[in-house]
């Protein structure tokens, strides 16, 4: 059966592409939403990936039960900006998660997700993204029958977690002295010194 899918996110991860292949038709992109578009991608499923506007009640009520997530962390850790910055810095469980949304910023329930483990002695923020990108994209191509069909499982998000909006990473900005090719021991190391001189 072919869906119309709104894709919400760059096109670069080739996933629009692929949802294409596998006989969909996708409507993409990475403006903010307005009734015009809704109404023009006439889309019964949603997809976001990468997407940098919150979504309002209004448009979680059109796609109840059939609006999902791809966050490259392993909710309910590192919700909101920089996942794969701060699973780093602050040291939490790396992966990522395919979930629901809901009117939260990554706090809805959970279809799928991967825990991922790297080597911070060769490894760097660019590397780990790009790992953590192909896991996600990879696990999203597994459960998109289920996705479309609506019976994919779910479970709620165990715990608290943490979350960080785009601005609490500026303080940090000075340890990117690589920019993205920056080892990802550059922010353990800092990590760890940080928390013990906070103990």
């Amino acid at each position: 059966m072919t869906d119309r899918v709104l894709f919400l996110g760059p096109p670069e991860s080739g996933l629009p592409a692929w949802i294409e292949g596998e006989g969909d038709v996708v409507t993409q992109t990475t403006a903010r939403l307005t009734p015009q578009l809704l109404e023009e991608a006439d889309a019964s499923l949603l997809v976001s990936y990468g997407y940098r506007f919150i979504l309002g009640k209004p448009v979680l009520d059109r796609f109840e039960g059939r609006a999902v997530n791809l966050h490259i962390s392993l909710l309910p850790w590192n919700k909101g900006a920089d996942p794969n910055f701060w699973s780093f810095l602050d040291s939490t469980p790396k992966g990522v998660t395919i979930h629901y949304l809901d009117e939260g910023v990554d706090t809805g329930d959970i279809i799928v997700q991967s825990e991922m483990s790297f080597d911070s002695e060769v490894e760097t923020l660019a590397t780990t993204y790009a790992a953590l990108c192909a896991e996600i994209e990879r696990l999203f191509q597994v459960a998109w029958v289920d996705i479309k069909g609506q019976s994919c499982p779910r479970r709620r998000q165990a715990g608290t977690g943490t979350s960080h909006r785009v601005k609490d990473k500026e303080p940090y900005l000075y340890l990117l002295t690589e920019g993205w090719d920056t080892p990802v021991g550059v922010l353990e190391t800092y990590g760890r010194a940080h928390r013990l001189n906070r103990s």
